[in-house]
């Protein structure tokens, strides 16, 4: 559905972006992650027509953003990250000011039906009428967001699309995007990884205008924690419990941590890479006859991978 090939951008002599690529195929929520200045914005911008590149191509639904950019174009749905409105305007009003600039619904019953359903799918259906100047911040991202759906586009990018919620407006609009990742293909540039963590199942990581990931999400967090990392809780003496999780098959070390109730403690665990220590560590602890009350992946956040690419870059 989107293609980026070899993307060039300069500013003089700088290079904001030097041979990016990427393919993000129907239907998947991508996110795209980058210090300041790594290139995430001019990427966008690229990919929405906004400002052309430098060198290399990008093509939206098959159609190349430069020679068929009206076509491309309509594909798009974008929600920037400080949204433009008419503050005067109203907010059903706006939305029909969009279709009448995508160029779509421009029969009256048919544009109404549309933006009464695009209110509906964001959850503003109760303030259609009212003026956007006179919305709280979680309101018009709600409406900038609408105004990125109207004409059904194929893609949708948005750019920090929780910035200035608050944390109950930034669940409702994970749902939000998650849903319309069942209908489009959804990229999302943000600062808060654990969030494209919950929402993406797709990371392109940009680091001095280079691609430096592009992987799973889960699968970025795996190959970047290097082992096998476990957090187990259980009862007995912290000593004997360390001695026999030790000799378990496959495990490398263990940390004991905080105590979590009267009599247990959890302990850190990791294993070699690759290898999957929960039973070794399950049946020694049963074979010693010490309570393992709770077991659970430790992995490796997002935060600590994105870290890792940017500084070895």
């Amino acid at each position: 559905m989107v293609r980026a090939e070899n993307l060039v951008k300069k500013y003089g002599e700088k290079a904001a972006l030097n041979g990016v690529s990427f393919s993000i195929g129907a239907g998947e929520v991508v996110g795209l992650l980058g210090l300041n200045g790594a290139g995430k914005t001019t990427t966008m911008n690229i990919l929405t027509g906004y400002i052309s590149a430098t060198g290399g191509t990008v093509s939206i639904g098959g159609h190349d953003i430069t020679s068929g950019s009206v076509a491309a174009k309509r594909m798009i749905g974008y929600m920037p990250e400080q949204p433009a409105f008419y503050p005067e305007m109203r907010v059903d009003e706006y939305l029909a000011f969009i279709c009448g600039l995508k160029c779509v619904y421009k029969e009256k019953k048919a544009r109404e039906d549309h933006i009464a359903e695009i209110c509906a799918r964001v959850g503003i259906p109760d303030v259609r009428r009212r003026m956007v100047r006179n919305l709280s911040k979680g309101y018009r991202q709600r409406v900038a967001f609408a105004g990125a759906l109207v004409g059904d586009p194929k893609v949708v990018i948005l750019d920090e699309p929780t910035a200035g919620l608050d944390p109950s407006q930034i669940i409702e609009m994970r749902g939000l995007i998650k849903d319309s990742g069942k209908e489009s293909t959804v990229i999302v540039s943000s600062h808060i990884l654990s969030e494209v963590q919950t929402i993406c199942s797709r990371v392109i990581v940009l680091s001095e205008g280079r691609v430096v990931a592009d992987d799973a999400t889960e699968s970025l967090a795996v190959k970047g924690s290097g082992a096998d990392e476990l957090t187990a809780r259980v009862r007995g003496d912290p000593e004997s419990v360390m001695a026999v999780i030790r000799k378990a098959d496959g495990v490398i070390r263990v940390k004991k941590l905080s105590g979590s109730e009267p009599g247990a403690y959890d302990y850190a665990v990791t294993g070699a890479a690759g290898l999957d220590i929960r039973e070794a560590v399950f049946f020694a602890l049963a074979k010693a006859e010490l309570p393992l009350i709770a077991l659970r992946e430790s992995g490796t956040s997002l935060e600590d991978v994105f870290l890792r690419l940017t500084k070895e870059a």
